[in-house]
């Protein structure tokens, strides 16, 4: 991994960026993140959030946030908002009916097995996953009860991914990049091989793996180095600073290459 003035490749118009851990700075959306996205809107820069976070929540950052749209519950769907709201979902509503009774049985035993863990305060908002909070609005559980919330999502045969604040299941063969792939095709025509040279990604936790194993120029916040040794692949490029205001350097760097 290099630092972020290593990054020269002044191609990159697109940036694809994790929300929580990411752009937050102790949890809250800071001015000087928020104005990086603000600064590359402006730039011509195509911004598109790729979050964990639920189908409400991104309703909101599609129609107000300065971004091209938005990629939600860790690519159960994507929303675009321009002049109306354009919806992609990636699971029948009959799927999703079938999902949420399984995802009712393992919500139980987890409560029931795993001490202390919570369902994400969030988790009215969500369409399609189960949302289980292990530091967020809980006290923070200790690595062998994440790793056990995982492993009760695999035994049920779901997808699990563990972020920096939630274990997320789900049901389906979808993530982040292929949910990605499908907007950056559908929204931008890019070809797979222009998303690798034209697009970047911006994370800092174990759920943004697949994303920095996609897309060559990865970019990570300094908070990711204490989940490195979980990682197969890792961001090319990191930052010295932690979540928001390592975005921010990000974010600079992007801009004074296309300047």
């Amino acid at each position: 991994m290099k630092s972020i003035s290593a990054f020269k490749n002044p191609n990159v118009r697109v940036l694809l960026t994790d929300i929580d851990g990411t752009l937050t700075q102790a949890g809250r959306l800071p001015a000087h993140a928020y104005n990086s996205l603000c600064e590359l809107n402006e730039a011509g820069f195509i911004v598109i959030p790729v979050t964990g976070r639920p189908a409400g929540w991104c309703e909101m950052i599609a129609r107000l946030w300065p971004v091209h749209g938005v990629v939600g519950e860790n690519g159960a769907f994507y929303f675009r908002y321009d002049k109306k709201m354009k919806r992609v979902f990636v699971r029948a509503k009959e799927e999703r009916k079938a999902d949420r009774e399984k995802l009712r049985a393992i919500r139980k035993q987890i409560l029931s097995e795993v001490k202390g863990a919570g369902i994400a305060s969030d988790q009215f908002s969500r369409l399609f996953d189960l949302a289980v909070d292990f530091c967020e609005d809980v006290v923070p559980l200790e690595q062998k009860q994440i790793k056990r919330i995982k492993e009760i999502f695999e035994e049920h045969g779901a997808i699990a991914k563990v972020s920096n604040i939630h274990v997320n299941g789900w049901f389906g063969d979808y993530d982040k990049v292929s949910t990605c792939k499908l907007y950056l095709k559908n929204e931008l025509g890019l070809t797979e091989p222009e998303m690798k040279e034209q697009c970047a990604f911006a994370g800092d936790s174990p759920n943004d793996e697949p994303m920095f194993g996609f897309l060559p120029h990865s970019f990570a916040v300094a908070n990711i180095k204490q989940f490195l040794d979980q990682l197969d692949h890792k961001p090319s490029y990191v930052a010295s600073q932690d979540e928001g205001a390592g975005f921010k350097e990000i974010a600079d760097r992007l801009l004074a290459l296309r300047t």
